[in-house]
């Protein structure tokens, strides 16, 4: 049984799922999907084309699928999609895609935090059981990969990515992509080691950990370039998820990965 406010608007188009609550004030637009058990708390808006999935919760002041903040949009139906258990704190915005991307969709996986005054652009894809800290920006087209956290105020340029477990500082710009499993922070952003506390709190062993330290070494510190740094350590280091994951990023990257900082001794394992 749902629980909506009689001050809420609702449209007779919305589909909605079972145990759902509506605060006061809350607006929910024509073609919205919400799932099973989601909380739409007081002056929440939820506009057109946003499917929502299970137990998510949506805080006051927060814009789901707002028209995108792009030139190119004309008015075209695209799309927000949130997947299940997602938390979207005050006043955060989605925007919908556009269809000048190719891609006509935002998405944001399951189990991820945004929180208030988060912006998510046009066309951005957010992995799941991320961290958008308060008032992180991503521009259009940004993707973030599963586990990735992003740290407060940090703003990420049109097209940039953001490697799975990736830890991002407080108050960054990114304008290079930063890869899987790497802690970064500094201005201008750089490479700052690997993200070792995150990766044992969800379960990589200390030898895993020193493989992946081991590869960003490689790539960063042995005095090659990139191309070369990939492929010595192809060369070098036995197949494994974390090393193909690695390579297959960098090599994927059309912006080009942050720096390295050279100001600190990487050969620790801590």
């Amino acid at each position: 049984m749902n629980k909506i406010s009689p001050l809420a608007t609702v449209s007779p188009n919305a589909k909605l799922g079972d145990n759902i609550e509506i605060g006061p004030y809350a607006y929910i637009d024509d073609n919205v999907e919400i799932g099973d058990g989601c909380k739409i708390l007081p002056h929440a808006v939820i506009f057109e084309y946003v499917k929502m999935g299970r137990n998510c919760s949506v805080f006051p002041g927060a814009v789901v699928g707002a028209i995108p903040q792009d030139l190119k949009f004309d008015g075209e139906v695209t799309y927000v999609e949130i997947g299940d258990n997602v938390t979207i704190r005050e006043c955060a915005t989605i925007n919908r895609g556009t269809k000048a991307s190719g891609k006509g969709v935002t998405k944001v996986g399951s189990n991820t935090l945004i929180m208030s005054y988060v912006h998510i652009a046009h066309d951005c894809v957010v992995g799941e059981h991320c961290i958008l800290v308060s008032y992180v920006g991503i521009a259009g087209e940004t993707e973030v990969a599963d586990w990735a956290i992003i740290g407060g105020g940090t703003k990420a340029h049109q097209f940039s990515r953001i490697g799975m477990h990736a830890m991002v500082g407080g108050a960054s710009r990114i304008n290079k992509d930063v890869p899987p499993f790497a802690l970064c922070g500094r201005e201008p952003l750089c490479y700052c080691g690997v993200n070792i506390v995150g990766l044992r709190r969800r379960g990589f062993s200390s030898e895993v950990i020193r493989n992946i330290q081991d590869i960003y070494n490689t790539i960063y510190f042995e005095g090659l370039n990139i191309t070369d740094g990939c492929a010595k350590v192809e060369a070098g280091f036995p197949p494994s998820m974390e090393r193909d994951v690695i390579l297959d990023f960098i090599r994927g990257s059309k912006r080009g990965i942050i720096r390295a900082n050279d100001s600190k001794d990487h050969t620790d394992f801590e």
